[in-house]
C-alpha cells in the first residue's frame, strides 16, 4: 500500500494502536513481504553504518580538495569545556553530524539519509540519543523506520534533490526525518512526531543549494550540523506541546513549491550564492584550476 502523505499514515497507525515508525515497519514488511523482524535487522544494519561513518568522520580524515576535514573532531574536544553552550546532547549531535558529513566528503561509506549531502543528520541524531539516552534495538528501528516515512512522503510530494529544491530539499528534509526520528525515541505520540517534522522543515523553507566549487564541502557539511540541531529542537517543542499552525503535509507541499521556483543559480549549479562569493570563486579557481567552471 502506497501511503500518499503523513496523515494517511498517521490514521492508519492509529487504528491499530501503533506508533508512526511500527507502523511503517508493517506497511514495509507486507510490501516486500517479509517479516517485521527482518525489516528490523535491515534498519539497525543501517544504523550500524551510520555510527560508523560518525566514527570515520571522526577520526579526522580530509578531503581530496582540502576543504573540510577534523571540523567533526575538533567539535568533540571542544565538548565539555565550561565555554560550551550547547548541552552534552547537542554538543554530541554537532560534531557527530559534521564527521558523518566530513565521511561522505572524504568519499566513506555513508547511508543517504536521505541524500549524500545530508548524510550527517540522522546519523547524528542516532549516535548522540544512543550514547545519550540508551536509545537502542527495537525503540532505534521504529525510530528509523517514522524517519524513512516522513523522507518518503517528501519524495513522492516535493523532492529531496538539492539540484531541484534546493538545500531545503536535503539538508530540511533530513532534519524534518529527523525530528520525528527523535520523538519517537523519546516515546511521544503520533501527533507530536508530525508536529516536531513539520516545525523542522518550515524552519529551513527556501534554503538554497550553493556548494563551493561544486563539490559537497562548503557549506554542506556545517549545514547538517545547523540541520540536526533543528531536528533537536523541533522535537523538543513538540514534546513540550508546542505546535505549528500549518499541517506536516502542507510545509511539505509548500516546500516544493519553493523549490520549483527557486533561481537555477541556487539549485546545485555552483553559479549563485557562497559558491558565487569572491572567496567562493577563489576557492573554486584553486580547487579546480583556472579554466575550470562550476
Amino acid at each position: 500500500m502506497e501511503i500518499k502523505n503523513l496523515v494517511q499514515l498517521s490514521e492508519l497507525a492509529e487504528k491499530d494502536g501503533l506508533s508512526l515508525g511500527r507502523a511503517a515497519i508493517r506497511l514495509e514488511a507486507a510490501e516486500q513481504q517479509v517479516t517485521e523482524e527482518e525489516i528490523e535487522r535491515e534498519l539497525i544494519r543501517r544504523a550500524e553504518i551510520m555510527k560508523r561513518s560518525v566514527a570515520t568522520g571522526l577520526e579526522g580524515m580530509k578531503t581530496a580538495s582540502g576543504l573540510v576535514g577534523d571540523q567533526g573532531r575538533r567539535m568533540r574536544g571542544y565538548l565539555g569545556q565550561t565555554k560550551c553552550l550547547a548541552s552534552p546532547l547537542y554538543a554530541k549531535a554537532m560534531a557527530y553530524a559534521l564527521a558523518a558529513n566530513e565521511c561522505n566528503a572524504g568519499m566513506g561509506v555513508i547511508v543517504a539519509a536521505p541524500t549524500a549531502g545530508a548524510s550527517g543528520v540522522l546519523p547524528a541524531l542516532v549516535c548522540a540519543m544512543e550514547e545519550e539516552m540508551s536509545v537502542t534495538g527495537t525503540k532505534l528501528a521504529e525510530a528509523l523506520a517514522a524517519a524513512g516515512a516522513v523522507g518518503a512522503v517528501i519524495a513522492r510530494n516535493a523532492s529531496l534533490s538539492g539540484a531541484e529544491g534546493g538545500c531545503q530539499a536535503e539538508c530540511g528534509s533530513a532534519a524534518a526525518m529527523a525530528a520525528a526520528a527523535a520523538v519517537e525515541m523519546l516515546g511521544g505520540s503520533r501527533e507530536q512526531a508530525l508536529q516536531a517534522a513539520a516545525m523542522a522543515l518550515q524552519g529551513m523553507l527556501g534554503l538554497v543549494c550553493d556548494p563551493v566549487a561544486g563539490l559537497v564541502e562548503i557549506p554542506c557539511v556545517h549545514r547538517n550540523a545547523g540541520a540536526v540541531t533543528q531536528a533537536l529542537m523541533a522535537a523538543d517543542m513538540a514534546m513540550a506541546g508546542v505546535t505549528f499552525a500549518i499541517p506536516v503535509d502542507e510545509v511539505i507541499e509548500v516546500m516544493g513549491k519553493i523549490g520549483r521556483v527557486l533561481p537555477v543559480a541556487l539549485r546545485e549549479t555552483a553559479l549563485g550564492g557562497l559558491a558565487a562569493s569572491p572567496t567562493g570563486r577563489a576557492i573554486a579557481e584553486r580547487v579546480l584550476g583556472k579554466d575550470s567552471q562550476c
